[in-house]
C-alpha cells in the first residue's frame, strides 16, 4: 500500500519544509519497508499539472504499525545527513568533476596555483544529479535559513543553481554580479526583489570567499539582509572560513575538500603521493610552488 502526496505552488514555507522532512523520512523508510512504491508529486502551479518533480518513494501506509521500522528510518535519517558530504563528495568523483593536475597547476582568479580543482558546475549536465544538488540546496535552506524570502545567485557559477533553488522554493530570484555592467544599465544586482527581502545566498564553490562576501557587501548596501550562504563545495581554508566569520555570513555546504579527498583515496581516483602533495597545498595555498 502506498500514498501520494500533493504539494501546490503558494504553499506556506512551513509547509514547505515539512514536505522536504517528508521527503527525507519517505526515502528512508521506503527502502526498510521495501514494499511496492509510486512517488511524490509536487505540483507546482494548480493550472499547470503538467509539470511536476517525481520523487521516490513513499511511506507505505503500514509504518503506523511497525514501531521497529519506524525506529530504524529515524537511525537511516540520522546516517544520511551525517553521510550527505561523503555521498556528493562520490557523485562528483563519478562525474570527473575533480581535476588534479600536480605537474601542470591550476591558477585561480586569486593568482594562487593549485593542483586540484573542483568543477561543480558539470553537475548541470546530468539532469539526476542536477536534481540532486537542487532539492539538497533547497532542503539546506528551508533547514538552516528558514526566513530567507529571496534567493540570490553568486555570477556566473551559481546563477543557474540559484535559479533552480529559487523556484523549487518558488522565491524571488536575482544575481550579482562580480562588477557592475560597463554598459546598459550598468546593475550590479540583476533582477528584482522585493523590499527588505531577507535574501539567502546560493553560490557553487567557496574558495577564499573574497567573491561570495563580494556578493553579500552588494546586497546589503542595496538594503537587503543576507541571512546566510548555501554552497555545493568548499575548500575548507581558514583564510575563507575567517572571512565569513568576520563578515557575519553563516556558511552551509554540500561537500567540501576532506570529504572529496577522503572518498578519492578510497576509490583510488588519486593516489597515496597525491594525497601528500594536495595536504602540503591546502596548508598553505598562498605560497605554495612559489
Amino acid at each position: 500500500m502506498t500514498v501520494v502526496l500533493l504539494l501546490c505552488d503558494g504553499c506556506s514555507i512551513v509547509v514547505r519544509r515539512l514536505f522536504y522532512c517528508c521527503v527525507t523520512i519517505v526515502t528512508q523508510v521506503g527502502q526498510t519497508e521495501n514494499e511496492p512504491l509510486l512517488g511524490l508529486l509536487f505540483i507546482p502551479n494548480v493550472r499547470k499539472i503538467a509539470r511536476f518533480v517525481l520523487l521516490s518513494p513513499l511511506i507505505p501506509l503500514s509504518l503506523h504499525r511497525q514501531s521497529a521500522v519506524a525506529d530504524q528510518a529515524a537511525a537511516n535519517i540520522y546516517m544520511t545527513m551525517n553521510e550527505l558530504k561523503k555521498a556528493f563528495a562520490a557523485k562528483l568523483l563519478n562525474i570527473k568533476a575533480i581535476k588534479l593536475q600536480p605537474e601542470n597547476p591550476f591558477t585561480w582568479a586569486s593568482g594562487w596555483k593549485s593542483p586540484f580543482y573542483c568543477d561543480n558546475r558539470k553537475t548541470l549536465s546530468y539532469p539526476a544529479l542536477r536534481s540532486f544538488v537542487k532539492l539538497e540546496l533547497a532542503h539546506a535552506v528551508l533547514e538552516h535559513f528558514p526566513e530567507a524570502t529571496a534567493v540570490a545567485g553568486v555570477a556566473t557559477g551559481a546563477i543557474a543553481q540559484g535559479a533552480l533553488v529559487a523556484d523549487e522554493l518558488n522565491l524571488p530570484f536575482c544575481y550579482v554580479r562580480s562588477k557592475p555592467k560597463d554598459h546598459g544599465m550598468q546593475n550590479l544586482i540583476e533582477g528584482t526583489l522585493p523590499e527588505g527581502a531577507k535574501v539567502v545566498v546560493v553560490e557553487d564553490l567557496i574558495s577564499t570567499g573574497g567573491s561570495s562576501l563580494k556578493a553579500v557587501d552588494a546586497l546589503r548596501k542595496a538594503g537587503f539582509e543576507v541571512v546566510g550562504m548555501v554552497a555545493s563545495y568548499t575548500y575548507g581554508f581558514p583564510i575563507a572560513e575567517q572571512a565569513f566569520r568576520e563578515a557575519g555570513v553563516r556558511l552551509v555546504t554540500l561537500t567540501d575538500y576532506e570529504h572529496v579527498v577522503a572518498q578519492a583515496r578510497e576509490t583510488g581516483y588519486i593516489k597515496e603521493e597525491d594525497v601528500e602533495v594536495l595536504h602540503a597545498w591546502r596548508k598553505d595555498p598562498a605560497i605554495w610552488m612559489k
